[in-house]
């Protein structure tokens, strides 16, 4: 009895050390694949010159439209870079994600559903015409009037630790001490007055949780941290990995807030272009006007790309190519069926 107990013990043993080696080679020959991928692109892309740089915010219109940098980060740690992956940007509304992250942390998701809004306003990020046809309702967290509304909200309620709580939940998330873009900041600062509009309104429907000019300085300070393509993806990878950071292992955001975070993106996640973008790659993600682009692929892989010019809508033109060419090529929208075969595949070959 007891060598048929030691035999069936080494049995299982070896079938799991098998089991976990096979998983492992599997990982390493997908990460080979991704890596490839985002080289591909990388190289396919770097030289288009379509799109502009942001003119409204004089910071960032003077930034190298040549710079091209592109980072992916797996949930499982794995990094490959390309280009000027070292190069940083001002975050400006990449930032959104993060800071509803945090709200959502400390209020829960009903408080953002009812205070902020999670639906597609159909209009331009900063409109305030949008504002006034939903009757003082932010929308959805990720245009301006729902950001403004998402950092009012926040606790403690005092300027100066709000935004340490800010700049501490962003840090979190990079694994690393980000620094402030000065000369962006200075720049919207002396130009937020449509901001302060949104802000003035929001308050006189009692959708501010501050003062308006508490909120939008608060605001204006966290689109004004600068990031790299690298820092973006690594900060989407918690988000990929389900709330606990690849690389520091420390539990960043409840995984039960994910999906909501994930799905908000999806509707309002890339300004007037969300649907076509979705409609197209399947992934959720998020833009900002300094060039910065997040793509999260749940389960497997964040995409950070940084590329100042825009498109009409206030996109990145390299990053939203070089993403959906690495989404195609690897078969990354969950909505394939491509991508179901080779699941299948995939677990037929293990």
């Amino acid at each position: 009895m007891r060598l048929f107990m030691f035999r069936h013990f080494l049995l299982c043993s070896s079938f799991i050390f098998l089991l976990c080696n096979t998983s492992a080679y599997a990982n390493q020959k997908e990460g080979d694949q991704i890596c490839a991928a985002a080289q591909e692109a990388y190289l396919k892309f770097k030289d288009i010159n379509s799109g502009s740089n942001a003119n409204y915010i004089k910071a960032l219109e003077s930034v190298d439209a040549k710079t091209f940098g592109m980072s992916v980060v797996t949930v499982d740690g794995r990094i490959c870079e390309f280009g000027d992956y070292d190069s940083p940007v001002s975050i400006q509304s990449v930032s959104k994600v993060f800071t509803l992250a945090l709200l959502m942390s400390g209020r829960g998701p009903n408080f953002v559903e009812k205070t902020i809004g999670v639906q597609p306003t159909g209009m331009p990020f900063n409109s305030i015409l949008a504002l006034e046809n939903q009757n003082g309702s932010p929308s959805n967290p990720y245009v301006n009037a729902g950001a403004i509304s998402t950092v009012s909200w926040l606790t403690p309620q005092n300027e100066f630790d709000r935004w340490k709580v800010i700049k501490s939940n962003m840090d979190n998330y990079a694994g690393r001490k980000l620094n402030m873009n000065k000369d962006v900041l200075q720049s919207e600062m002396n130009d937020n007055k449509r901001n302060l509009g949104i802000a003035t309104l929001l308050d006189s429907y009692g959708k501010l949780g501050t003062t308006p000019i508490d909120a939008v300085t608060a605001y204006t300070k966290q689109c004004s941290i600068n990031v790299t393509s690298h820092d973006l993806a690594v900060m989407g990878s918690v988000l990929a990995n389900y709330g606990t950071h690849p690389i520091t292992h420390k539990e960043i955001l409840n995984s039960d807030y994910v999906p909501k975070i994930l799905s908000s993106m999806v509707m309002s996640g890339v300004y007037d272009n969300s649907g076509s973008w979705f409609y197209e790659t399947g992934v959720p993600a998020k833009s900002g006007v300094g060039g910065g682009f997040i793509a999260i692929i749940p389960g497997k892989m964040s995409i950070g790309v940084v590329s100042p010019p825009l498109d009409q809508f206030g996109n990145s033109v390299r990053a939203q190519r070089a993403v959906s060419y690495i989404v195609s090529e690897m078969n990354l929208n969950p909505y394939s069926n491509q991508e179901q075969e080779a699941c299948i595949e995939h677990s037929n070959s293990n």
